[in-house]
């Protein structure tokens, strides 16, 4: 009985908040607060729905809720809710109402109060649909509406130029993995239909579990492509994963995420705790057994996710801005998540479980951090760090939560123990199965990546804490704690930063593993592991204790460095500071990526190609016309000549004319 309430239920997660976007867009004004009420009570909706059926999936994991209706005859909508999109919707829907209620005070005084709340609405509606989606199709249409969404709020205050320019860049970045994204669909469908026989009548060629059952034919499919006999498979996968590179923020596609920062701070932590950025690494887990019979496919997510994460945090170290630090803070973690899927060629589903466990436990943290930057900014004015310093003192509730978020986001915890924050249960575990990967492949890059990454997670992220809330303010600011609608929030997300992921630690993987082995899909990833040529070992348990220790070390050293520096100020950073210093200049300019990206690529090739072609069709067009005005005057030139005035002239034509016609319709008959 409960299990059919439910999945009668099922289709309203996405709807209840698609309908307040809908009621706040249209009557927001007219009422209190802008219209968050709506948002708020439908996501709350969608959140018990969410919650209570992964309440009930938790002791059934292997039946699933599976609804799809026909579309257009050959295609379908529906509804797929299996262990990864539960705890996905448990975790958008929840996050998303935390920040929905503290955004009501921290919009208050913005006339665009309604317009806010209805696009966030849509925004968190666009992201349960995402999760939801039985199928690819629906899945990227989607994914689409969330890229619109994120456009809109990132351009919320667009009468910034930098907030219009941020809205542009985001959506034109992303464009090149959505594009990416819908090649990889269309040479699936093309395949599908080939190795189909075509559109069956009662049969959903695009729903997910039609798709795996047609893994090892999509395999043995061969493209020749430079004199390289590669893959269907692996083709179609690079292209699925050229998409989360631009949803998720990873290299090179990563340029969107710092400017997105243009937005309210609760656009920033709603866009990097529970919607778009996770969106890339849910489509790489949710077609996981599609990548693991995919050769060089997870090699190619680990190698690109672990460079992320250490990239990223060498620019963080040196952010001044506060919501900025977080931006590549953001980035960095995503590395982690995929760097966590791509060790699947060697640990199996456990890749699932470790990358999905960060995303949940990301969301906390990362959610509250940005929650606390809005804090400060909201009270003090100003997210120069270099303008602040001892704002501990006036806002302790910000403080103290925000600093549990930094514990969390560095991994703090003991080894072997239950002590520990939620990011130390979740992040660990990818740095010792890339240390299984090195040691199985005899290939340490990404374990070294991962190590490096997390010093300099720890590292960027007291040194915020420090310039942030410790020392002497550093400007004239006159800061207040923020009111309790605000605070609550805070406070809420702290105790999941600090206790969820040793709580749910097992039993939050052993439930993911089942994703694939339910009533809806029943895989054997060991044989679609043997397709793909990877040779699973799983997770021994048995790392070297320095290993086990080695994340709390280079942590305790990346503190420890940060506090030197910038709370005991031993170090005279002037020299190391300076953009005298390549180094330093190096990392403070991004690596150049406005410059490559911005001023070479698109203002110097890209549009000095389109004035190229421009002024060339020009000409071509102009020479045509002119050529056309030529030989028309040309011909009326002649033509003049034949115009004699002659009666005698005019009669003879038209004689010969009369009898050239007879002969033709006379040769014509005889044919015929």
């Amino acid at each position: 009985m409960v299990k059919t309430a439910l999945e009668e239920f099922a289709f309203l997660i996405p709807i209840l908040p698609a309908l307040a976007f809908v009621i706040t867009f249209f009557f927001g004004k007219k009422m209190p607060a802008g219209g968050a009420i709506f948002p708020i009570l439908a996501i709350a909706g969608s959140f018990v729905i969410s919650f209570m059926i992964t309440l009930r999936m938790l002791g059934n994991p292997e039946e699933v809720i599976s609804q799809s209706h026909s579309w257009f005859a050959v295609l379908n909508f529906g509804v797929l809710i299996d262990p990864l999109a539960a705890v996905m919707l448990s975790m958008v829907s929840f996050v998303s109402l935390l920040i929905h209620i503290y955004a009501v005070s921290y919009m208050s005084h913005d006339p665009g109060k309604p317009r806010y709340f209805a696009e966030t609405a849509l925004f968190t509606a666009a992201m349960l649909s995402l999760v939801l989606s039985d199928n690819i199709l629906q899945f990227f249409v989607s994914w689409e509406l969330v890229g619109l969404c994120s456009y809109l709020l990132i351009g919320f205050w667009f009468e910034k130029p930098s907030a219009a320019a941020a809205a542009k860049k985001a959506f034109l970045t992303t464009r090149v993995g959505d594009v990416m994204f819908l090649t990889g669909i269309i040479i699936l469908t093309s395949d599908l239909l080939k190795l189909a026989g075509g559109f069956q009548d009662g049969t959903y060629l695009l729903r997910f579990d039609e798709i795996f059952s047609y893994i090892p034919q999509l395999s043995a499919l061969q493209a020749n492509i430079f004199g390289f006999e590669i893959s269907h498979l692996t083709i179609i996968t690079l292209l699925f994963f050229g998409g989360a590179i631009g949803k998720s923020g990873q290299f090179p596609l990563h340029v969107w995420l710092p400017d997105a920062m243009e937005g309210p701070t609760t656009v920033s932590a709603l866009i990097h705790a529970a919607t778009m950025v996770t969106a890339g690494v849910y489509l790489v887990a949710r077609t996981f057994p599609m990548f693991i019979a995919a050769p060089d496919s997870l090699m190619v997510v680990a190698y690109l996710g672990g460079f992320t994460a250490l990239f990223a945090g060498t620019m963080g170290i040196v952010m001044n801005d506060l919501k900025r630090v977080l931006a590549y803070s953001t980035i960095s973690q995503l590395g982690y998540m995929m760097l966590g899927l791509g060790l699947g060629s060697v640990i199996g589903l456990e890749a699932v479980g470790v990358s999905i466990f960060h995303l949940i436990n990301h969301a906390f943290f990362k959610a509250l951090l940005f929650l606390c930057a809005g804090s400060v900014i909201h009270a003090v004015g100003t997210q120069d760090m270099r303008e602040l310093g001892g704002v501990g003192k006036v806002m302790p509730i910000t403080a103290v939560t925000m600093t549990i978020a930094a514990l969390s986001l560095a991994g703090f915890g003991i080894p072997g123990t239950l002590i520990g924050t939620s990011g130390f249960f979740s992040k660990d575990p990818i740095i010792e199965a890339a240390y299984i990967f090195g040691e199985h492949s005899n290939n340490w890059i990404p374990y070294l990546f991962s190590i490096a990454a997390a010093f300099l997670t720890s590292a960027y992220i007291f040194r915020l804490i420090f310039m942030t809330f410790t020392g002497k303010p550093r400007s004239n600011y006159h800061g207040h704690e923020s009111p309790a609608i605000m605070t609550v929030p805070l406070a809420i997300l702290a105790l999941f930063a600090l206790v969820f992921g040793g709580l749910t630690r097992t039993g939050f993987m052993a439930f993911l593993e089942e994703t694939f082995t339910n009533s809806f899909v029943n895989l054997n990833i060991g044989n679609l592991a043997g397709i793909g040529r990877n040779e699973l070992i799983g997770t021994t348990g048995n790392e070297p204790l320095l290993i086990l220790w080695l994340p709390l070390i280079v942590a305790l050293a990346g503190l420890a460095i940060a506090f030197l520096i910038y709370y005991l100020r031993v170090v005279k950073l002037g020299p190391l500071a300076s953009m005298k210093n390549p180094i330093y200049r190096l990392l403070y300019k991004r690596y150049y990526q406005h410059e490559i990206y911005t001023e070479f690529l698109s203002l110097g090739i890209v549009y000095g190609v389109i004035a190229f072609l421009t002024q060339v069709i020009d000409v071509i067009i102009d020479s045509i016309v002119e050529a056309f005005g030529i030989i028309t005057v040309g011909v009326s030139e002649e033509l003049r000549k034949v115009q004699t005035g002659v009666v005698q002239n005019y009669a003879t034509a038209v004689i010969a004319g009369v009898g050239l016609l007879i002969i033709l319709v006379k040769l014509i008959m005889e044919v015929i």
